[in-house]
């Protein structure tokens, strides 16, 4: 049986380096910076968010081995970007600026989101 695959929107709404809070799952309320984008899964991994034990044999790096705490992916439909103004979650939209350049836009504030 093969597995069935679904569809990723075709522009993320968030970027490496932003601001987010956790709105689903174990790790709800938590805010933490986006450190990395899984574009193929729709996936991203926050600093302090959705925390997991892993295993780890001795190496190199980590002589005695040991349980280390690792963050995992979350997908981004479960994650909503900080408004800078607020600091509360919120929506993003895109929006034309002064220049002709498309921007995202936060939908609390209106605010255009560096």
């Amino acid at each position: 049986m093969e597995k069935k695959k679904h569809a990723q929107p075709a522009k993320l709404k968030i970027r490496k380096g932003d601001l987010v809070q956790v709105i689903a799952g174990d790790s709800k309320g938590t805010q933490g910076k986006i450190t990395e984008v899984i574009l193929a899964t729709g996936r991203a991994i926050v600093e302090g968010a959705n925390l997991v034990s892993k295993h780890t044999k001795p190496n190199a790096a980590n002589p005695n081995g040991g349980i280390v705490k690792k963050e995992a992916a979350i997908h981004v439909s479960n994650l909503a970007l900080v408004d800078a103004k607020t600091g509360k979650p919120t929506r993003v939209g895109r929006k034309l600026n002064d220049a002709g350049k498309l921007v995202r836009v936060s939908k609390k504030s209106g605010e255009e989101i560096k």
